[in-house]
């Protein structure tokens, strides 16, 4: 039996601990990869197209090479790198080059490079290199992009058509329904916005780099930069410093990273990259983005008998890896929390000539979410029952888990339900009903909406396993490190919390080493909510295995069996039975540092899931949405610290109730961004946003030793289609049956306008013709690879 501190002391896990990275990030004391200044550093800049789709027919470099401290311009033909994916392919036939070569494709795609010695001179000398270009027809919108005469991104091809797949034939899935719910949802592009863009400085040296990069996943990079430059992995290091924000958004190796390295290779000096917010409005991939078209068959009193759905994913330039994820992970998530014995699953992946698609925040399951709990809701609507009742009759049972369903997830552990109950409960969701009877019953111009979700998501999907190593030392300190890599989660704490707890050593004489490929010999990365539960688990059995190093250390020392030596409420050892007589850490490591490290595997991916309630004002009159309250009940397993949960919660909750009703990306019919700045981009404010109600059960899943599952996108996918429920529930009794995504004020006073005029929007038309010609998919959604970002 493996004997602990905290079986005798009571465990620091699942307490409320605070964050022990904050005091660096408040006082100014963290470091960003723009706060590095190495000898020799050069700046870059890049050239942006100011056209969605042209063929390049010159490059004038000669004004700004001859600029004042301007180091190079260095254009594609320069550089001669490889073209490459950003992160996973769409369609591995189709590679953007890190600058353009023949023709851009998107506002915003790199042409050419100015190195300059400082940044203001490298900007100026950016808008004297003149660039010809001949214009060519673009395609933005994805639906559209499908058409037979749309402009192609790649003539050669033939097609537009990125990727796409059906589910294979199954009973038709709307056979013998008594009702059939049909609507076209559009879930909107949005961008990433991190508080930090991105950044990369690179340092030559020998024959190796090392790079400083804002990224998600620094050995995910390393390996994908290596491959890219034909270099070895041990000669290139990669570092991630502090990092302000990804959840997406900073997968992989973009097309500026290689560029600036391929610069600072050439010119044998460090050379750095910062990106401006305009930039990265235009250049970080973007997310969402997708049309979907659902079909949901019901019995008369409720039953789902089937789902038909099909949908399309907006690639974006260069089949963004954003196309991939409505053909994968929206898949994977299609049934949500319900008993559909039949689903029937098609989806594309489309190139358009706007920004590349990537992950953010869900990747895949938001989208899913939303859509599948605005077709119950319009179900529930056309049947006459209460949306929660109908969301009732269709719940998983928990007493059937593990549940393979329709298109072959497992779901690990849940109880729908249950936070559910708690969610009503805590809204008071009669109460509420019953005002919003009284309001319309007064004909007040301000509407009360309630709006209910249910959700369940995948985490850690196709992820792996993870690296995780213990360390005690002479003085008995520790460092743990993990594979993973934190920008902003809370790693460092949570990881520290573990060691502690397993070991009986004090928070603050333990370490955390990540980010560093030099440090960790290897590691996934930070994607898919993985950390704490791969991660995490694999410092657990680290911490597990040094303990077991120092009972026969300390057994040594108290010339006694390794049995009988216990971890004391202090943190030393002793002998059972022999009060009195102990050895501290410091001697038990005197004669050399304990140490393990170590991969761990889990079993396959795990399922948080949750309950939110919204209850928002409609102003009828103006079309203005007040959020009033949001209720959020999320359940990731077990929860080793609440306040990092609470914090993952209320940074969701932010984003899903964004997304509802202001953020939306928007082009023009000529591909050119209406939404590039943030005065043009509605992101809220704090003034724009509620205090969310965050609260927790917890059904522990069998798949890792802590139980955990992920919580930093769950509350992101209950969010949204919570709100935007509420918001078509104050507007249902004018008539009201749909808004899409935003719901901005002018899209809620004209529909509020067209029900008053009796021109009651049909929510519903064929999707494209493309879905009866794809090729059948090859696997289950247990079988796909995303990544799961």
């Amino acid at each position: 039996m493996t004997h602990t501190a905290a079986q005798t002391r009571g465990s620091i896990l699942g307490t409320r601990v605070r964050r022990v990275e904050d005091r660096a990030l408040l006082t100014g004391a963290s470091t960003f990869v723009g706060n590095l200044r190495p000898d020799g550093l050069l700046h870059a800049t890049f050239v942006r197209s100011p056209m969605a789709h042209a063929r390049i027919t010159g490059i004038d470099t000669g004004p700004a090479s001859s600029q004042p401290g301007v180091v190079a311009v260095f254009t594609a033909a320069g550089l001669a790198l490889p073209a490459h994916h950003t992160f996973l392919p769409t369609n591995p036939r189709v590679l953007r080059p890190p600058l353009a070569t023949d023709r851009v494709r998107f506002v915003g795609e790199a042409v050419a490079l100015v190195v300059a010695e400082s940044v203001s001179v490298a900007a100026d000398a950016a808008e004297l290199v003149e660039v010809d270009y001949e214009p060519l027809p673009a395609a933005v919108d994805p639906e559209a992009a499908l058409a037979p005469d749309a402009p192609l991104q790649f003539p050669e091809l033939g097609t537009n058509l990125a990727t796409g797949s059906r589910s294979p034939a199954t009973p038709d899935p709307l056979a013998g329904a008594e009702v059939v719910v049909r609507a076209r949802m559009v879930n909107q592009r949005v961008a990433v916005l991190p508080m930090e863009g991105n950044a990369i400085l690179v340092e030559p040296g020998g024959d190796g780099i090392v790079v400083h990069v804002s990224t998600q996943m620094p050995h995910r990079f390393r390996d994908q930069l290596s491959t890219i430059l034909g270099l070895d992995p041990e000669r290139v290091r990669v570092v991630a410093p502090h990092v302000g924000g990804g959840f997406g958004g900073k997968a992989g190796v973009l097309a500026e990273h290689t560029a600036t390295v391929a610069a600072a290779r050439a010119l044998r000096r460090p050379v750095g990259w910062v990106e401006a917010r305009s930039e990265n409005m235009v250049s970080m991939p973007h997310g969402r983005g997708q049309v979907g078209y659902y079909e949901l068959g019901l019995t008369r009193d409720g039953r789902m008998t089937g789902l038909r759905a099909r949908v399309v994913g907006d690639a974006g330039a260069y089949a963004g890896f954003g196309g991939l994820l409505p053909v994968a992970v929206t898949y994977q998530m299609v049934p949500g929390v319900y008993d559909i014995p039949v689903v029937g699953y098609a989806a594309v992946g489309v190139m358009t000539n706007t920004t590349p698609m990537g992950a953010f925040r869900g990747a895949g399951r938001p989208e899913a979410a939303a859509h599948l709990e605005r077709i119950v809701d319009l179900a529930a609507a056309e049947l006459g029952m209460d949306p929660v009742a109908l969301r009732r009759r269709n719940l998983l049972a928990p007493d059937a888990f593990p549940v393979r369903t329709a298109v072959g997830s497992t779901y690990d552990s849940g109880d729908y339900d249950l936070p559910l109950r708690e969610a009503l409960r805590i809204a008071g969701y009669d109460e509420l009903r019953a005002e919003q009877a009284r309001r319309c019953e007064r004909d007040d111009p301000v509407r009360l909406g309630i709006g209910v979700s249910v959700y369940v998501e995948i985490t850690a999907g196709a992820s792996g396993g993870e690296y995780g190593s213990v360390s005690v030392h002479p003085d008995g300190t520790a460092t743990v490190s993990a594979g993973t890599s934190a920008h902003g989660q809370g790693h460092a704490t949570a990881f520290g919390m573990i060691v502690s707890d397993a070991l009986g050593i004090p928070l603050e004489r333990i370490t955390y080493v990540q980010s560093d490929t030099a440090a960790v010999p290897r590691g996934g990365g930070t994607s898919g909510s993985r950390s704490l539960q791969v991660g995490g688990s694999a410092v657990a059995a680290a911490a597990e295995e040094v303990l077991e190093q120092a009972r026969s250390r300390a057994a040594a020392l108290l010339e006694a069996a390794a049995d009988d030596v216990a971890l004391t409420a202090d943190g030393e050892f002793s002998v059972t039975g022999v009060p009195g007589v102990t050895v501290t850490w410091e001697q038990v490591a005197a004669g050399a540092e304990l140490s393990a490290g170590l991969d761990l595997v889990q079993d396959g991916p795990s399922f948080p899931f949750g309950a939110h309630v919204s209850v928002v004002e409609v102003d009828i009159e103006t079309g203005r949405v007040t959020p009033r309250r949001h209720v959020a009940v999320d359940d990731c397993g077990r929860v080793l610290n609440p306040l990092l949960v609470e914090g993952q919660q209320h940074g969701g909750l932010a984003q899903g109730i964004a997304q509802a009703l202001y953020e939306e990306v928007l082009f023009d019919p000529d591909g050119q961004p209406l939404t590039a700045t943030l005065a043009d981009y509605r992101t809220p404010s704090a003034a724009d946003l509620i205090g969310g109600e965050t609260w927790n059960t917890e059904t522990p899943t069998p798949l890792n030793r802590l139980g955990a599952k992920g919580i930093g996108e769950s509350a992101t996918v209950g969010a949204t289609p919570a709100v935007q429920n509420a918001v078509v529930d104050a507007l249902r009794p004018l008539g009201v049956r749909h808004v899409d995504l935003p719901c901005t004020p002018e899209r809620v006073w004209r529909a509020v306008q067209d029900a008053r005029a009796g021109r009651l929007a049909d929510v519903w038309r064929e999707p494209p013709d493309v879905f009866g010609s794809l090729p059948l998919r090859a696997g289950s959604a247990a079988e796909e690879d995303t990544g799961g970002i």
